[in-house]
């Protein structure tokens, strides 16, 4: 193979190396500078979105790979290097797809499904249900971004394991007015609490903000942050049905809403006027889960610590109150390895795929995955000939 052939096979490899963050290809974001081949020595330089990219090492590392891989090449000299200012302000224009700084794309022209899982009252699982749905959608192929809507009780950095050995949750690279979400388990996060924490505290940060900041929060999440292209974005709701869920409605009011409860019946009446609350939006409601269900013993029997038929008394309720069928669509068991996966920040599906509970909320991702949208009455970014 000539120099050039070589050059050219260098250059293909490297430039289908992904960048972990924005999940494409280097070549695709222009990070690739230059590629020349002297001898068996291939001599590589990229540029780097920032000063400091977290990802920097692993992309070292794929592009060392990469070039290697080409017959012939038997060392790899990479230069790195960082974008101009210029530079970076076009792939953020790139990025964007055409769309103005700080605009929402997840309006009701998007491909991008977003469902709500929201619940009347805390304590009931909602969080984890949300995060275990994330990983088991993002298992069966699917684009999943989330976001921690809980401003004042944020969990899913937490139950992602997106902390590291202080406990603190990653900061999100920005990328001019972008940005980056951190990624776990092939799922794309933001959450307020990736913002309070730095090294030296003891504790997470406090959150105590009234609506017009909450409102703000969320806007940004929605607008500031680069998901790229998703198939479904996940809100974790705030229990109850105060600012946050308003500000959701006002701003997502063509959401699908998902609404966790227990079977206690405390729980069920409380959660049924957050599915309400969710409908007066415009929002649509897909359906029920009900968490902390009857676990069976090593026995046999069964164990209902916290009552039965909440979630069929939920998904009853809001089927009657005239906006169309509301179904049960998985019923969770109580799982030790449920919580414990949660504590540890190992999703159940991922740790224990076996478990009852694990089993019941894929069988609820798989649910969820084929209720797409459709595409009739929407517009397509193309114009026929």
């Amino acid at each position: 193979m000539t120099d050039a052939a070589q050059t050219d096979a260098v250059r293909s490899a490297v430039s289908a190396v992904g960048d972990p963050e924005l999940r494409r290809p280097l070549g695709e974001l222009d990070m690739v500078r230059a590629v020349a081949v002297e001898g068996d020595v291939a001599h590589v330089e990229i540029a780097l979105t920032i000063v400091g990219c977290p990802a920097a090492d692993r992309i070292e590392r794929d592009v060392r790979a990469a070039a290697a891989m080409v017959p012939g090449i038997a060392a790899v000299d990479l230069t790195i290097g960082v974008m101009t200012p210029e530079q970076r302000r076009a792939l953020t224009e790139r990025l964007r797809g055409g769309r103005p700084a700080r605009t929402m794309p997840f309006g009701p022209d998007s491909l991008t499904r977003v469902i709500a899982v929201t619940s009347g009252k805390g304590g009931v699982g909602k969080s984890t249900v949300t995060a275990n749905l994330a990983v088991a959608l993002a298992g069966r192929g699917l684009r999943v971004g989330l976001v921690d809507a809980d401003v004042h009780g944020f969990s899913i950095p937490g139950l992602l394991g997106l902390v590291d050995a202080d406990g603190l949750p990653p900061a999100p690279t920005r990328l001019d007015d972008l940005m980056l979400p951190p990624v776990a388990y092939d799922v794309k996060v933001i959450s307020i609490g990736m913002f309070l924490r730095r090294p030296g505290d003891s504790a997470a940060g406090a959150v105590a903000w009234r609506g017009p900041m909450l409102h703000r929060t969320v806007q940004q999440f929605l607008t500031e942050v680069y998901f790229g292209d998703l198939d479904i974005l996940l809100l974790d709701m705030p229990p109850g049905t105060g600012d946050v869920a308003i500000s959701v409605g006002q701003l997502l009011p063509h959401a699908d809403v998902l609404v966790v409860t227990t079977p206690q019946a405390a729980a069920s009446d409380v959660a049924v006027r957050s599915g309400l609350v969710a409908r007066q939006t415009g929002q649509r409601l897909i359906g029920v889960v009900e968490n902390m269900a009857a676990m069976t013993l090593p026995d046999g029997s069964t164990l209902d610590l916290f009552g039965a038929g909440g979630g069929e008394q939920v998904a009853r309720a809001l089927s009657d109150d005239s906006g169309g069928d509301v179904p049960l669509l998985a019923s969770v068991p109580l799982s030790p390895a449920l919580r414990t996966g949660g504590d540890v920040g190992v999703p159940v599906v991922i740790a224990h795929p076996a478990d009852p509970a694990a089993q019941a909320i894929d069988a609820l991702a798989a649910s969820v995955a084929t209720g797409g949208r459709g595409l009739a009455g929407r517009s397509l970014p193309f114009t026929p000939r």
